[in-house]
């Protein structure tokens, strides 16, 4: 299974905000289908409380059309999101990584935009040059 051009950054910027990686892929069975998110992390919070739990697709956005990229990622993150909502841990969130330029200068624009919104998909928006994470948009 092939990773993402910018993986790693998004995975380094997970563990320096306090993330523990718990998976690399995240397994999860859906029909008669394995699927492989790329990572799963648990943040640690007060010992009485239970730690946030998250799935994350990390996308480059890297090929000639974002048009196309964008619908590949959508379709993907919707079926890794009803894949977890019927796992045993219904409870994690899915994140969707992608890169600030792609952000700036697509997702927060039509026909993008009213996607994101409509099926309530979350950002992590990275970036690559810096190797952090920039913003989490829920």
């Amino acid at each position: 299974m092939a990773k993402d051009l910018f993986y790693n950054i998004v995975k380094i910027g997970l563990e320096k905000e306090g993330w523990k990686i718990t998976h690399d892929p995240y397994p999860i069975r859906y029909g008669v289908s394995d699927l492989y998110i790329d990572l799963a992390a648990e943040e640690a919070i007060a010992a009485e409380k239970e730690g946030r739990k998250i799935a994350v697709e990390v996308k480059s956005f890297a090929g000639s059309s974002t048009v196309s990229e964008f619908h590949t990622a959508l379709g993907q993150f919707l079926n890794y999101r009803i894949a977890l909502e019927i796992s045993d841990e219904p409870e994690r969130v899915l994140y969707l990584a992608v890169p600030i330029d792609t952000y700036r200068m697509f997702l927060r624009f039509e026909p993008a935009k009213t996607a994101i919104e409509r099926y309530q998909v979350r950002l992590i928006v990275y970036n690559p040059k810096l190797e952090v994470l920039e913003q989490w948009i829920e």
